[in-house]
């Protein structure tokens, strides 16, 4: 069962009133145009109370009928049905555009573990417009991700940067300054630890928990795209 979609209940209301409609307008198109015989204005007022959230199919109905893309009423997709969905495509056009059958596609959103090869998911990275950090995600990649910068860390960052680039699809230039930035502080924080009898110390936990947390570390050091 899929968990509830992110919705922007202010979003809704404000693209509302500014096409001067009120829920039972959107009620009504969303009925004659799309075939949802039971959306009533009391649905309206629901979503954009955030009281209630709006399925799959309603929430693309309720686009249409707002004149808007359906990432416009969404929050910040987590998931590959939530890109896809954001992106208003069916299913079939993402199985069809990525080469992986319907089937095996509609699996993997059900279990929101991507399988396909390596240029499935580059063709899945550029239909969605997906960005660098949900890429590696969705794809299944945190963990190698994980491997290679806790290497570049603990030794010389330089001999990993090629291959962090290749993964998460972007430009060397681009990683120099966090890559160097997070070899130093951990850096510290181990000399900090062996420069203490025993190592159990504060300066050790950090270090654990710095390599605990060095994806999300890792991403917060990178400009938004």
């Amino acid at each position: 069962m899929h968990s509830p979609l992110p919705f922007n209940a202010r979003a809704a209301r404000i693209l509302r009133e500014k096409l001067g409609m009120a829920p039972g307008h959107v009620a009504y198109g969303m009925r004659a145009s799309y075939g949802l015989t039971h959306i009533t204005p009391d649905h309206i007022a629901a979503w954009e109370r955030g009281t209630a959230v709006p399925t799959a199919n309603e929430l693309t109905a309720l686009a249409g009928a707002l004149w808007c893309a359906p990432r416009e009423l969404m929050g910040a997709p987590r998931t590959l049905r939530e890109h896809r969905l954001a992106r208003g495509l069916a299913a079939e056009d993402v199985a069809r555009v990525t080469g992986v059958g319907l089937d095996a596609y509609l699996h993997m959103e059900e279990t929101g573990q991507w399988t396909g090869t390596k240029g499935q998911s580059t063709a899945l990275g550029d239909l969605l417009k997906l960005p660098p950090r949900d890429f590696v995600s969705i794809t299944g990649q945190e963990g190698e991700l994980a491997h290679l910068l806790t290497e570049a860390v603990s030794t010389r960052w330089q001999a990993h940067i090629r291959a962090i680039a290749r993964l998460v699809s972007l430009d060397r230039r681009d990683l120099q300054e966090p890559l160097r930035a997070m070899h130093q502080e951990y850096q510290t924080l181990l000399a900090a630890t062996l420069s203490r009898a025993g190592g159990a110390t504060a300066s050790g936990e950090a270090g654990r928990q710095f390599i605990d947390d060095i994806v999300n570390n890792f991403w917060s050091r990178i400009p938004e795209r």
